[in-house]
């Protein structure tokens, strides 16, 4: 028990230390973690401890408190507005590229039909754990490429399980047939999906409510804990990963008025967890091999980044635009963190050499360790191969503008606004990141520009600073308190005035210095009121 504690403090003591200078020159933390493990594995000979499963239960918990918080962006009504994202690019992607790869490693290797699946489908699963980290930390979550990228790693962490229920067929293809195993499997879903969101939901409701209103932080800590731990635990009993039941809890947490604080609150855990889950993969790093295979990692995974983008691309390209494909096929180029777990049941199970399961787990190791370094040049790399000239340069005409006012989204407010500015010859602008809404602003004589009024380079480049008023008028309130917060930092001369339709919204937005929030069920109330008086009585 003493070494293990000594173990704990020297893993952390290396880690902060590791992370600080790693911050210092904007290389991911990621990267401190998994140098940790293999630190800690070869300094104290604890190569035994790389298998333990304890371990691995601990570190699956990071995933678990990943996913859940991905739940909560992800409500029943934003996965229905992301089917696209979903089951359209995500089954697409897929599918191509395990196909794509299946293809060419039967071609080129005599691993048999079985090994070469195995690996075409563990290839085509991207990394949940270091992508959704980076896109919610630098908030670009958000963006288009961001969205599609999220949609994406859903549909492939829902992938696992019809992957991981074929791997237990061929194991014991000669008990079950695959119409036992799948009929199973679904009424096994239906089960835990109808638990809970019909029982489930009912009892996280009255559990936040009551813990919330007792308004101690401990026992409303405890009882997100308990959701979160009791959904994991019931979704694995059903034979599902831990991590789909936790993202379910998510998703049904989203839909209440507390999903705000819940999420705030389970931060620290998470960036805890998932921090151990990369010390785990750190220390399954055997060196010995990684020297050897050196050459032939680094092939095999360069082979994988742009075999897996040009067919993202490719796809996405069909319905998104050029650098919204780019980005997304770059950022989802990697082998992600559950192929670990198909490598390791499918060598337990004897469907996978040992030598080559290890060679496998290193190209995986190989490749998280190196996307944190270059998910954060995205945008730089998707600028430098695409040739295209960045939409903030086509802003430099606003530099001399004085007094005007910025109209952050086109949909239907936005339209609204903009028409009666019109009618008060008042001078304004239109900021958009849909492409469709500038083009229609664009088509009515307006001017307007595409970009993400939640960065910083795109407010430089329209010169808020020199603005009146910003109006904002969007719907989705997670975008609005970005754009609000962005521009809270980066001036305090400008009138900030935001529309709310709701408490809710009102309640998330109220530890900001907005100059006006325009509550829209108010105002329609005032306006009717209004009516009624000027009416003829």
């Amino acid at each position: 028990m003493e070494n293990v504690i000594l173990y704990v403090v020297i893993a952390l003591a290396i880690s902060i230390m590791l992370n600080i200078f790693l911050k210092k020159i904007g290389v991911s933390q990621i990267i401190g973690y998994i140098i940790t493990g293999t630190i800690l594995v070869y300094a104290f000979d604890l190569r035994h401890l790389a298998e333990s499963h304890v371990l691995e239960m601990i570190g699956e918990f990071g995933i678990v408190f990943l996913m859940f918080t991905i739940g909560l962006e992800i409500s029943l009504s934003k996965m229905g507005s992301m089917k696209k994202e979903i089951f359209g690019n995500g089954l697409m992607q897929v599918s191509f590229t395990a196909i794509l790869v299946y293809f060419i490693i039967d071609y080129s290797f005599d691993f048999g039909v079985k090994t070469s699946l195995i690996i075409a489908l563990a290839f085509s699963l991207s990394s949940t754990a270091v992508v959704l980290s980076y896109l919610k930390s630098s908030k670009e979550i958000y963006t288009p490429y961001g969205q599609k990228a999220t949609g994406i790693l859903i549909f492939q962490d829902i992938a696992v399980i019809p992957i991981l229920i074929l791997i237990g067929f061929f194991i014991t293809e000669g008990n079950e047939s695959l119409v036992t195993i799948v009929g199973d499997t679904v009424l096994s879903a239906f089960i835990v999906l109808a638990v809970l969101f019909i029982v489930g939901k009912r009892l996280m409701t009255w559990l936040l409510h009551f813990s919330a209103s007792s308004e101690l932080d401990e026992l409303f800590m405890g009882s997100v804990l308990l959701i979160v731990i009791s959904a994991s635990i019931l979704g694995h009993y059903m034979g599902f990963t831990y991590s789909l039941g936790a993202f379910v809890a998510g998703m049904i947490i989203a839909e209440t008025k507390y999903h705000h604080k819940v999420e705030s609150d389970i931060a620290p855990f998470k960036d805890l967890l998932l921090g151990t889950f990369f010390v785990t993969v750190g220390m399954k790093v055997d060196l010995a091999i990684f020297i050897d295979k050196f050459f032939v990692i680094i092939g095999v995974f360069i082979a994988i980044l742009i075999l897996k983008s040009a067919i993202m691309y490719l796809l996405l390209r069909i319905s998104s635009t050029h650098n919204a494909s780019l980005k997304t096929s770059l950022a989802l180029s990697q082998v992600g963190e559950f192929s670990f777990v198909i490598f390791a049941l499918a060598g337990m199970g004897g469907l996978l050499e040992q030598d080559l399961a290890q060679l496998l787990v290193l190209i995986v190791i190989f490749s998280m360790m190196v996307t944190p370094f270059f998910i954060s040049r995205i945008g730089k790399i998707a600028a430098y191969l695409s040739k295209e000239i960045d939409k903030v340069e086509n802003m430099s005409a606003l530099e001399t503008r004085q007094g005007h006012v910025i109209v952050c989204g086109y949909s239907v407010v936005g339209k609204f606004v903009t028409r009666h500015l019109d009618e008060l010859g008042a001078p304004y602008i239109v900021i958009d990141n849909s492409n469709k809404h500038v083009q229609e602003a664009l088509n009515n004589g307006i001017e307007a520009y595409l970009g993400d009024a939640s960065k910083s380079s795109i407010l430089g480049a329209i010169h808020v600073e020199k603005a009146s008023s910003v109006i904002v008028t969007l719907d989705n309130i997670d975008k609005k308190r970005l754009i609000c917060e962005a521009i809270i930092k980066h001036t305090k001369d400008v009138n900030l005035i935001v529309k709310v339709v709701s408490l809710e919204e009102k309640e998330v937005l109220k530890d900001l210095d907005i100059d006006v929030v325009v509550d829209g069920k108010l105002e329609v109330a005032r306006v009717l009121v209004e009516r009624m008086i000027t009416c003829r009585i």
